[in-house]
């Protein structure tokens, strides 16, 4: 009768193992290649055309928001005509025909709770973008996570390690 029990346990835990796989596999298996709507090259518009962060995220650095790029940003380059057999960049000029925004997914949440400012920590701080974002410029797919999530802790280690204020109102409002 003990082996039996042992037994049981043994299959009972490998089929949790399972569930929980396979409910990986539906939910999250290549949900990076679907999150956004567009296939964006940051690396192609990097190395290609030369572009910065500001040129598509246009108020990086004089607004609290780095705001993702409207239609117009993307419509100053790309007319009619594609420059490459892209997929992606047909599905552009679409939305450019079309005249409807590109739906993209926000992938950065900042709590309501918290205030965060671009400009402050662009300009003020002296931050590079890869800093929070990781070296996006050499991205070959769209962003599909955080490359520092955004919590409290990780907020924090980076306000004590370049010496800056970690006094709750700097932050929280």
């Amino acid at each position: 009768m003990h082996i039996v029990k042992r037994d049981f346990v043994a299959i009972f835990a490998a089929s949790v193992f399972l569930l929980a796989f396979l409910i990986f596999l539906v939910f999250y298996s290549g949900q990076e290649d679907n999150l956004q709507p567009l296939g964006y090259n940051h690396k192609i518009h990097v190395d290609n055309v030369g572009l910065e962060c500001k040129d598509c995220h246009r108020h990086v650095e004089d607004m609290a928001a780095a705001t993702i790029p409207t239609l117009d940003v993307c419509a100053g380059c790309h007319t009619d005509e594609p420059f490459s057999e892209s997929p992606e960049e047909k599905k552009l000029l679409k939305y450019i025909a079309e005249g409807s925004e590109i739906p993209w997914k926000e992938i950065y949440n900042v709590p309501d709770h918290v205030y965060f400012s671009h400009r402050r920590h662009v300009i003020g701080g002296e931050l590079e973008c890869s800093a929070c974002h990781g070296n996006v410029g050499g991205f070959t797919r769209p962003v599909s996570s955080e490359f520092i999530p955004v919590t409290m802790e990780n907020c924090m280690d980076c306000h004590k390690q370049h010496q800056v204020t970690n006094d709750c109102l700097a932050c929280h409002r």
